[in-house]
């Protein structure tokens, strides 16, 4: 008699990110919008692949070609444009490596490239082009990117990014926190994710007793940017993340065609603060090559950021700001 071996049921978000449209044309089936198929670009496509959980598409709006969210993700032909002062290292991630998968700076904080894995592909990504394959602190049991902070005593809080940290199986993120106990000069844990809000189903009871035994303070950043992208599940996630002890913040990126507006600004700041989220950054956009189309001028977004100044308590006004690779901390603008 032959045995069957029983494999362990995988978590419902690793179904739901198996389950992603990956294919444009089927996200514009599914949204009723055939005839923007004429503006996908295979060759975006190919270089940077469509990549979005159903659980997204479904809060997009149906026959809406102009729909926020949907401009986020979409591979579309605008991408194959060359602009002058658009590179492939937006940043200068490159010039502030200090370990494979580490990058260093700003004063006392070294950010970690904990993998090159995405649950949703977003066309204004500024490491698009990013190097993953040779630059991702978890390989090695995180070894590489271990010894640099331990002798680095001035670094006292690090950041998990990515790609999505969230991504890694939460065994992967046991592996490097057990690590980082032992680091005594790391005091907070900073984790920058959509995970949150485009896959909430990831915010799991294994995760979240993660992030309860943490001894560092815990900041997770989210990255919304625009108050479409919340619903009841998002909302139910990040209930979970404050319960567990985590103090929420979000950076958005102001983007032509989704939020350049007063009104949708405005209303995502409204929004997250309903679901216990402080807005944090608005980032004017990283110049990455690909995602001239979603550019707002400067003067556009001085408009913007004094009207939210009007509209809003001033604890619901994110800073405006741009990354200028060599620069110290991030540009007030």
């Amino acid at each position: 008699m032959i045995t069957v071996q029983a494999h362990p049921a995988q978590p419902r978000w690793q179904q739901a990110w198996r389950d992603a449209v990956r294919d444009p044309r089927e996200l514009l089936r599914l949204l009723e919008l055939p005839g923007l198929a004429a503006t996908v670009s295979d060759e975006a496509a190919a270089q940077f692949p469509l990549r979005v959980p159903r659980g997204f598409v479904a809060r997009m709006r149906r026959g809406d070609p102009h729909d926020p969210l949907l401009r986020q993700v979409l591979p579309v032909l605008d991408e194959e444009r060359i602009a002058p002062g658009y590179a492939l290292d937006a940043v200068g991630d490159a010039a502030a490596r200090g370990a494979t998968g580490v990058i260093h700076k700003y004063a006392g904080r070294a950010l970690l490239i904990a993998t090159g894995s995405c649950a949703i592909n977003c066309r204004y990504c500024f490491r698009r082009h990013f190097p993953y394959a040779e630059e991702t602190a978890a390989a090695a049991h995180w070894g590489e990117a271990l010894a640099w902070l331990r002798g680095h005593e001035e670094i006292e809080e690090v950041l998990l990014s990515g790609g999505d940290p969230l991504s890694l199986a939460t065994p992967k993120l046991v592996e490097f926190t057990a690590a980082l106990a032992g680091i005594a000069h790391v005091h907070t844990l900073r984790i920058h994710t959509r995970l949150p809000v485009v896959l909430p189903e990831r915010i799991d009871a294994e995760l979240l007793r993660w992030l309860r035994g943490l001894r560092q303070r815990v900041v997770v950043v989210i990255h919304a940017n625009h108050a479409h992208e919340f619903d009841d599940s998002v909302d139910a996630a990040l209930i979970a993340l404050r319960d567990a002890g985590v103090t929420l913040l979000n950076q958005s990126v102001l983007l032509a065609g989704v939020n350049d507006e007063a009104d949708a600004l405005t209303a995502l700041s409204r929004r997250m603060f309903a679901a216990g989220v402080l807005p944090y950054y608005l980032h004017q956009l990283d110049r990455v090559a690909g995602a001239a189309h979603f550019a707002v001028d400067d003067a556009r977004a001085h408009e913007l950021a004094a009207t939210l100044r009007e509209r809003l308590p001033g604890y619901l006004v994110p800073r405006l700001v741009r990354e200028v690779a060599g620069e110290p901390s991030k540009t007030p603008l």
